[in-house]
């Protein structure tokens, strides 16, 4: 049976897209809209939350420009585009005035990760409840204190599932900075959950 457009992996889209099918990249778009959104928004940071929605259409405007530079067999097609993303948001950084330096990044399975993964997870009580609301409330807030190149090492990791050697790829970088700037982002963001990384109940 052939398969139809909507069956296509993105990176077939995006080559029909490329041979001038609009409505592969519709479907492109429909998939990925809220993800990117959400990354760019997150790299940006609250203050400039206001730029979001403008550095998010620039993201698709370059991945459109972009659209008969795309290779399947150098990366997927979300790897591809979030990289894209990711170029725009920090040039929205640097336009707004906001210093985008060298910092950096970690892995590994540590307190943060696993406080992440909780957050997803339905608690059984009402104090645990609370608690993970408020701890989900912070770690909202955690990333928005990192600097930009550490925010965006931690999102691409966290949120879409980099690895190291995605991030080096991703960001251009050397491999042994991509996993420096991972670390020092998860050491940051340790720091600012606090106590909310101690078990349920334990004190300092």
């Amino acid at each position: 049976m052939p398969r139809t457009l909507r069956d296509l992996p993105e990176e077939n889209l995006m080559l029909a897209y490329a041979d001038g099918d609009d409505a592969a990249f519709d479907l492109l778009y429909g998939r990925h809209e809220a993800a990117l959104f959400r990354l760019v928004r997150r790299l940006l940071g609250s203050a400039m939350a206001a730029q979001a929605e403008e550095v998010f259409q620039d993201s698709w405007l370059r991945i459109v420009a972009a659209r008969r530079s795309f290779v399947p067999q150098g990366a997927a097609w979300r790897t591809w585009g979030f990289t894209i993303a990711h170029n725009a948001a920090i040039d929205g950084l640097r336009a707004g005035g906001r210093a985008v330096g060298p910092d950096g990044g970690g892995e590994g399975d540590d307190p943060l990760e696993r406080l992440m993964d909780s957050l997803e997870q339905v608690a059984p009580s009402a104090a645990d409840i609370a608690f993970w609301r408020s701890a989900g409330a912070q770690l909202l807030q955690c990333p928005d204190a990192l600097p930009p190149p550490q925010r965006a090492a931690f999102l691409l990791h966290h949120e879409d599932g980099a690895s190291v050697e995605d991030l080096a790829q991703r960001l251009a970088l050397p491999f042994e900075t991509a996993k420096s700037r991972l670390r020092d982002a998860l050491k940051k963001l340790r720091g600012c959950m606090g106590d909310y990384l101690l078990p349920l109940g334990a004190t300092r």
